[in-house]
């Protein structure tokens, strides 16, 4: 392997499953800018500053995070490499990235003992946060990309998600000019997109090879105008402040096409939200019901069920999807769920 151009070792005192904490930013198994291989999780990034050269934006860095368990203390030695232009950046935020900054767990595990006054999770949700105790929020920042990837999941299955995001990428990378992902990263891993690439698609290729409604890429362009101002906006918010975060999510909800489930999906990914409920996903409802109660729901009924969680939604809905139940069969296995006005 290429000689990183930053590289940073962290133990951390508790588990921390780096595959498993990253796998929400990671886009379907080809995503070009986010990949778990058995050397760690690979990700793209851009470094923080612009290019000093050109005063474009900030140029390509690949990050690879590891984790290896502690035989004893319980602990986690952590490995950060990076490449490019912004490595030192990079390793420097590995424990925001792994959702170190948030200290809600101890309070979330005092409330699943059975003297918390809590309601009872489920033996297998609870048995899910014993066995998966490496879990965490990743907390990825950039969050105008993560509304960008969020939009994309509007209105259409996965598949359709995936390959619009595939797409996405390697149209503003022939546009920014970039090569691959700088280091040894797996083929075909890209630079993440510059709003001003995605500004610059060609209207006809959004939907011809991208397969994005309408509607979705005139989010996706608001979304881009208002990049720098929207990263501003998050950069503001510190992961795990509950509150910040909740207030952050109204504020987004300004932008046209922007409502309550993509502002949560976004959030969740940026800022480690812990609290945020995917509100307006059908599926998401009925299965929360379904592992609580033995019975469908709708959102109305989600929320009601998860208030006594208040402050850590969704560390209870990770756990749920962990729990290893099967989501019934409530629909048309097919049919795209409509978030356009979510």
């Amino acid at each position: 392997m290429t000689a990183p151009d930053a590289e940073r070792r962290v133990r951390v005192p508790v588990p921390v499953d780096v595959a498993l904490t990253l796998r929400p930013l990671q886009r379907g198994a080809a995503d070009p800018t986010v990949r778990a291989t058995p050397q760690g999780v690979w990700l793209t990034l851009r470094s923080p500053a612009p290019d000093a050269a050109s005063g474009g934006p900030g140029r390509p860095t690949s990050l690879l995070v590891s984790g290896v368990r502690e035989a004893a203390g319980g602990g986690t030695a952590v490995t950060a490499r990076a490449w490019g232009a912004g490595a030192s950046a990079a390793v420097a935020g590995v424990e925001r990235l792994l959702g170190l900054h948030d200290d809600g767990w101890g309070a979330f595990d005092a409330l699943l003992r059975a003297d918390s006054g809590a309601p009872a999770l489920p033996r297998h949700v609870r048995e899910a946060r014993r066995t998966r105790a490496g879990l965490r929020l990743p907390a990825a920042g950039a969050l105008s990309r993560q509304l960008l990837t969020a939009v994309l999941e509007q209105k259409v299955t996965h598949d359709q998600a995936r390959h619009g995001w595939r797409t996405l990428v390697r149209l503003a990378a022939r546009i920014d000019g970039d090569g691959p992902a700088p280091g040894p990263v797996p083929p075909g891993m890209l630079p993440p997109p510059t709003p001003a690439a995605v500004l610059r698609i060609p209207s006809w290729d959004w939907h011809a090879r991208a397969w994005v409604q309408p509607s979705q890429s005139r989010t996706m362009l608001e979304v881009a105008r208002r990049a720098a101002s929207i990263d501003r906006l998050g950069d503001a918010v510190a992961p795990g402040d509950t509150a910040g975060v909740a207030a952050l999510a109204r504020r987004l909800e300004s932008v046209p096409g922007i409502g309550p489930w993509t502002t949560a999906e976004a959030l969740q990914r940026s800022h480690g939200a812990a609290d945020l409920v995917s509100v307006g996903d059908y599926h998401l409802a009925q299965y929360v019901g379904q592992v609580l109660t033995g019975r469908r729901t709708d959102d109305a009924g989600m929320l009601r069920l998860l208030a006594p969680w208040a402050g850590h939604r969704q560390r209870v809905v990770r756990m749920i999807g962990l729990s290893g139940e099967r989501k019934q069969a409530f629909g048309p296995k097919l049919a795209p769920a409509d978030h356009r006005t979510h």
